[in-house]
Protein backbone atom coordinates (compact mmCIF):
# COMPACT_ATOMS: atom_id res chain seq x y z
CA UNK A 1 0.00 0.00 0.00
CA UNK A 2 2.92 2.03 0.64
CA UNK A 3 5.00 1.40 -2.37
CA UNK A 4 0.95 1.61 -4.44
CA UNK A 5 0.42 5.30 -2.62
CA UNK A 6 4.33 6.75 -3.01
CA UNK A 7 3.78 5.98 -6.84
CA UNK A 8 0.21 7.71 -7.08
CA UNK A 9 1.54 10.61 -5.58
CA UNK A 10 2.69 12.23 -8.06
CA UNK A 11 0.17 10.99 -10.36
CA UNK A 12 -2.35 12.80 -8.39
CA UNK A 13 -0.43 16.20 -8.03
CA UNK A 14 0.08 16.66 -11.64
CA UNK A 15 -3.80 15.89 -12.47
CA UNK A 16 -4.74 18.23 -9.50
CA UNK A 17 -2.62 20.80 -11.51
CA UNK A 18 -3.77 20.20 -14.81
CA UNK A 19 -7.45 20.54 -13.38
CA UNK A 20 -6.70 23.47 -11.93
CA UNK A 21 -4.93 25.56 -15.39
CA UNK A 22 -8.05 23.80 -16.90
CA UNK A 23 -10.31 25.85 -14.68
CA UNK A 24 -8.07 29.04 -14.68
CA UNK A 25 -8.63 29.02 -18.58
CA UNK A 26 -11.99 28.42 -18.64
CA UNK A 27 -12.81 31.24 -16.10
CA UNK A 28 -10.48 33.26 -18.67
CA UNK A 29 -12.69 32.47 -21.74
CA UNK A 30 -15.90 33.42 -19.87
CA UNK A 31 -14.64 36.39 -18.88
CA UNK A 32 -13.31 37.48 -22.05
CA UNK A 33 -16.13 36.39 -24.02
CA UNK A 34 -18.23 38.70 -21.99
CA UNK A 35 -15.73 41.24 -22.63
CA UNK A 36 -15.66 41.08 -26.53
CA UNK A 37 -19.45 40.75 -26.64
CA UNK A 38 -20.63 43.80 -24.42
CA UNK A 39 -17.48 45.92 -26.76
CA UNK A 40 -19.01 44.50 -30.22
CA UNK A 41 -22.61 44.60 -29.43
CA UNK A 42 -21.89 48.56 -28.49
CA UNK A 43 -19.96 48.77 -31.76
CA UNK A 44 -22.72 47.45 -33.83
CA UNK A 45 -25.03 49.84 -31.77
CA UNK A 46 -22.72 52.59 -32.94
CA UNK A 47 -22.46 51.57 -36.63
CA UNK A 48 -26.42 51.10 -36.36
CA UNK A 49 -26.64 54.75 -36.50
CA UNK A 50 -24.29 55.39 -39.46
CA UNK A 51 -26.83 54.88 -42.65
CA UNK A 52 -25.63 54.35 -45.47
CA UNK A 53 -29.54 54.28 -46.99
CA UNK A 54 -32.65 53.66 -45.26
CA UNK A 55 -35.99 52.27 -46.27
CA UNK A 56 -39.33 54.50 -45.94
CA UNK A 57 -40.75 51.47 -43.23
CA UNK A 58 -37.46 50.20 -41.51
CA UNK A 59 -34.86 48.51 -42.85
CA UNK A 60 -31.19 50.32 -43.10
CA UNK A 61 -28.07 49.58 -44.97
CA UNK A 62 -25.46 49.85 -42.32
CA UNK A 63 -22.31 47.89 -40.88
CA UNK A 64 -24.10 46.37 -37.86
CA UNK A 65 -23.66 42.64 -39.29
CA UNK A 66 -19.78 42.85 -39.05
CA UNK A 67 -19.31 42.76 -34.93
CA UNK A 68 -22.82 40.65 -34.22
CA UNK A 69 -21.38 38.16 -36.84
CA UNK A 70 -18.12 38.09 -35.71
CA UNK A 71 -18.45 37.23 -32.49
CA UNK A 72 -20.52 34.52 -32.90
CA UNK A 73 -17.88 32.98 -35.55
CA UNK A 74 -15.72 34.00 -32.26
CA UNK A 75 -17.42 32.60 -29.18
CA UNK A 76 -19.99 30.00 -31.22
CA UNK A 77 -24.01 29.72 -31.17
CA UNK A 78 -25.34 30.40 -28.14
CA UNK A 79 -23.28 33.82 -27.46
CA UNK A 80 -23.69 34.71 -30.65
CA UNK A 81 -27.91 34.28 -30.28
CA UNK A 82 -27.77 36.36 -26.96
CA UNK A 83 -25.48 39.29 -28.40
CA UNK A 84 -27.93 38.61 -31.32
CA UNK A 85 -31.20 39.28 -29.40
CA UNK A 86 -29.59 41.73 -26.85
CA UNK A 87 -28.82 43.85 -30.37
CA UNK A 88 -32.34 43.91 -31.75
CA UNK A 89 -33.34 45.15 -27.77
CA UNK A 90 -31.34 48.40 -28.23
CA UNK A 91 -32.64 48.61 -31.80
CA UNK A 92 -35.76 49.13 -30.98
CA UNK A 93 -35.59 50.59 -27.61
CA UNK A 94 -33.00 53.24 -29.20
CA UNK A 95 -33.66 54.39 -33.17
CA UNK A 96 -36.62 54.43 -33.34
CA UNK A 97 -38.10 51.67 -34.65
CA UNK A 98 -40.72 51.08 -36.92
CA UNK A 99 -43.76 48.59 -35.07
CA UNK A 100 -47.18 48.12 -35.86
CA UNK A 101 -47.99 45.53 -33.07
CA UNK A 102 -46.16 42.84 -30.87
CA UNK A 103 -45.80 41.01 -33.82
CA UNK A 104 -43.66 43.15 -35.74
CA UNK A 105 -41.63 44.01 -32.54
CA UNK A 106 -41.22 40.19 -32.12
CA UNK A 107 -40.70 39.40 -35.60
CA UNK A 108 -38.70 42.48 -36.81
CA UNK A 109 -36.42 43.29 -33.52
CA UNK A 110 -36.33 40.36 -31.48
CA UNK A 111 -36.16 37.40 -34.06
CA UNK A 112 -34.75 38.95 -36.93
CA UNK A 113 -31.54 40.15 -34.92
CA UNK A 114 -31.14 36.88 -32.77
CA UNK A 115 -31.23 34.79 -35.74
CA UNK A 116 -27.44 36.36 -36.71
CA UNK A 117 -25.95 34.45 -33.83
CA UNK A 118 -26.52 31.36 -36.52
CA UNK A 119 -23.33 32.34 -37.88
CA UNK A 120 -21.88 30.53 -34.36
CA UNK A 121 -22.99 27.44 -36.45
CA UNK A 122 -19.41 27.87 -38.67
CA UNK A 123 -17.71 29.21 -35.42
CA UNK A 124 -13.49 28.92 -35.60
CA UNK A 125 -13.28 27.81 -38.96
CA UNK A 126 -11.46 29.06 -41.86
CA UNK A 127 -14.28 30.32 -43.81
CA UNK A 128 -16.65 30.99 -40.61
CA UNK A 129 -16.84 34.73 -41.05
CA UNK A 130 -18.26 34.04 -44.49
CA UNK A 131 -20.15 31.18 -44.59
CA UNK A 132 -21.34 32.59 -41.01
CA UNK A 133 -22.50 35.88 -42.83
CA UNK A 134 -24.68 34.26 -45.10
CA UNK A 135 -25.97 32.00 -42.91
CA UNK A 136 -26.75 35.42 -40.68
CA UNK A 137 -27.96 37.11 -44.10
CA UNK A 138 -30.01 34.73 -44.94
CA UNK A 139 -31.94 33.80 -41.84
CA UNK A 140 -32.26 37.70 -40.94
CA UNK A 141 -34.04 38.33 -44.58
CA UNK A 142 -36.02 35.20 -43.92
CA UNK A 143 -37.66 36.46 -40.75
CA UNK A 144 -37.70 39.85 -42.13
CA UNK A 145 -39.67 38.80 -45.43
CA UNK A 146 -42.34 36.79 -43.52
CA UNK A 147 -42.86 39.32 -41.46
CA UNK A 148 -43.68 41.83 -44.25
CA UNK A 149 -46.01 39.82 -46.15
CA UNK A 150 -48.15 38.87 -43.08
CA UNK A 151 -47.78 41.76 -40.84
CA UNK A 152 -46.92 44.42 -42.54
CA UNK A 153 -49.33 43.34 -45.64
CA UNK A 154 -52.16 45.89 -44.82
CA UNK A 155 -49.28 48.43 -45.95
CA UNK A 156 -48.57 47.12 -49.24
CA UNK A 157 -48.48 50.29 -51.54
CA UNK A 158 -49.87 50.35 -54.88
CA UNK A 159 -46.61 50.42 -56.86
CA UNK A 160 -42.97 49.81 -55.71
CA UNK A 161 -39.86 50.71 -57.73
CA UNK A 162 -42.22 51.14 -60.53
CA UNK A 163 -43.96 47.79 -60.87
CA UNK A 164 -47.31 47.32 -59.63
CA UNK A 165 -48.15 45.33 -56.27
CA UNK A 166 -50.32 43.07 -56.29
CA UNK A 167 -49.07 40.08 -53.68
CA UNK A 168 -47.46 41.15 -50.00
CA UNK A 169 -45.56 38.29 -50.35
CA UNK A 170 -43.79 39.72 -53.62
CA UNK A 171 -43.53 43.33 -52.07
CA UNK A 172 -41.62 41.77 -48.84
CA UNK A 173 -39.47 40.01 -51.49
CA UNK A 174 -38.37 43.36 -52.83
CA UNK A 175 -38.67 45.12 -50.00
CA UNK A 176 -36.11 43.15 -47.93
CA UNK A 177 -33.70 42.42 -50.51
CA UNK A 178 -33.41 45.79 -51.35
CA UNK A 179 -31.80 46.53 -47.84
CA UNK A 180 -30.55 43.04 -46.79
CA UNK A 181 -28.54 42.47 -49.95
CA UNK A 182 -26.38 45.11 -49.66
CA UNK A 183 -26.26 44.63 -45.84
CA UNK A 184 -24.66 41.23 -46.86
CA UNK A 185 -22.44 42.18 -49.65
CA UNK A 186 -21.03 45.14 -47.53
CA UNK A 187 -20.59 42.65 -44.18
CA UNK A 188 -18.52 40.09 -46.86
CA UNK A 189 -16.25 42.83 -48.02
CA UNK A 190 -15.25 44.28 -44.78
CA UNK A 191 -14.22 40.51 -43.83
CA UNK A 192 -12.64 40.17 -47.33
CA UNK A 193 -10.55 43.07 -46.72
CA UNK A 194 -9.49 42.33 -43.03
CA UNK A 195 -9.19 38.46 -43.66
CA UNK A 196 -5.46 38.57 -44.06
CA UNK A 197 -4.30 41.33 -41.76
CA UNK A 198 -6.61 40.24 -38.63
CA UNK A 199 -6.56 36.53 -39.75
CA UNK A 200 -5.76 34.90 -36.40
CA UNK A 201 -9.15 36.88 -34.55
CA UNK A 202 -11.33 36.08 -37.90
CA UNK A 203 -10.95 32.24 -37.48
CA UNK A 204 -11.05 33.03 -33.27
CA UNK A 205 -7.47 31.01 -33.73
CA UNK A 206 -6.23 33.13 -30.83
CA UNK A 207 -8.81 31.59 -28.35
CA UNK A 208 -7.24 28.19 -28.81
CA UNK A 209 -4.78 27.58 -26.34
CA UNK A 210 -1.66 25.80 -27.15
CA UNK A 211 -0.60 22.28 -26.21
CA UNK A 212 1.70 23.17 -24.24
CA UNK A 213 -0.24 26.19 -22.38
CA UNK A 214 -2.57 22.96 -21.26
CA UNK A 215 0.09 21.12 -20.26
CA UNK A 216 1.03 21.22 -16.22
CA UNK A 217 4.62 22.23 -16.06
CA UNK A 218 6.90 19.25 -15.45
CA UNK A 219 8.99 18.95 -12.38
CA UNK A 220 12.50 19.76 -11.89
CA UNK A 221 14.14 16.86 -9.87
CA UNK A 222 16.85 18.83 -8.78
CA UNK A 223 14.80 21.17 -7.38
CA UNK A 224 14.77 21.22 -3.34
CA UNK A 225 10.97 21.30 -3.15
CA UNK A 226 10.65 17.81 -5.70
CA UNK A 227 10.67 15.19 -3.41
CA UNK A 228 8.67 11.64 -4.99
CA UNK A 229 8.61 10.54 -1.14
CA UNK A 230 5.88 12.75 0.07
Amino acid sequence: MVFVFRIATPAWLAMREFLFLEVLIMNHAKVRALCEGAVLLAVAQILSYIKLWEMPWGGSIVLSMVPLVLYAVRWGLGAGLLDGFLFGVLQFMFDGGFAIGWQSILGDYLVAFTVLGLAGLVARTKSGVFTGTLIAGFARFLVHYVVGATVWAAYMPETFFGMTMHSPWFYSLLYNLAYMLPNIAITLLVFAVAYKPLNKYLTASDLIPSPAAAQPAEKDPSSPKWDPER
